[in-house]
């Protein structure tokens, strides 16, 4: 029934013409994962790999998540939902050239879509990368660097907000103090999950 609903929603949202970046775009990037997950990851929008190939996190970012996700939490990426505020690609003069940050009037034309999807997942947690997303769900104007690794709450749901994948990058990599920040934060989704690690994560 869930994975219905969900494709119908993306039916709706591939043919979405409700800003401007639907004039950029190659594919939607509507989000991915399992309908049941009980664990869902929202981002800010799509970058260049995502554009091409209509799949959310699938870059360097991605990459990273996906490593956090499968070697450090354990569990295989299918059996999470990944997604995005915006489902299309947002750059600097729509030149699809530098990715930025969704403006306000992509966010209130998009946002509904990820909205229902939190409605049809039903998750029992949600993990905000960043501060787009972070600031969207909690609608809130402090940064991520005061809201990360502390529980919030939308609609009953409990939100653990960390960094985003891409700021580790920039900010020291995976042997990084924010990579291990990030870890940090969801060895808390884990513990809230019931969920044991897998490995022993160390950073030096």
């Amino acid at each position: 029934m869930k994975a219905e609903k969900l494709e119908k929603l993306k039916q709706i949202a591939d043919v979405c013409t409700k800003c401007k970046l639907s004039t950029t775009r190659t594919k939607v990037v509507f989000g991915e994962g399992n309908p049941e997950a009980e664990l869902l990851f929202i981002g800010e929008g799509p970058g260049r790999q995502e554009d091409i190939t209509g799949r959310p996190f699938v870059g360097k970012a991605g990459e990273l998540l996906t490593r956090l996700i499968e070697k450090a939490m354990g569990v295989p990426r299918s059996s999470v939902y990944i997604a995005n505020i915006a489902k299309c690609r947002p750059t600097e003069d729509l030149k699809m050239e530098k990715d930025r940050a969704p403006d306000p009037e992509e966010v209130a034309a998009c946002s509904p879509y990820l909205l229902q999807q939190i409605e049809i997942i039903q998750p029992k947690v949600i993990v905000t990368l960043g501060n787009p997303s972070t600031k969207f769900l909690l609608k809130t104007q402090d940064g991520i660097t005061k809201l990360r690794g502390v529980w919030a709450d939308y609609n009953g749901i409990p939100v653990m907000p960390t960094y985003h994948p891409s700021y580790v990058i920039r900010n020291g990599g995976e042997n990084s103090k924010v990579q291990q920040d990030v870890w940090n934060d969801l060895l808390k989704v884990m513990e809230k999950l019931n969920w044991k690690p897998k490995v022993k994560i160390t950073w030096k």
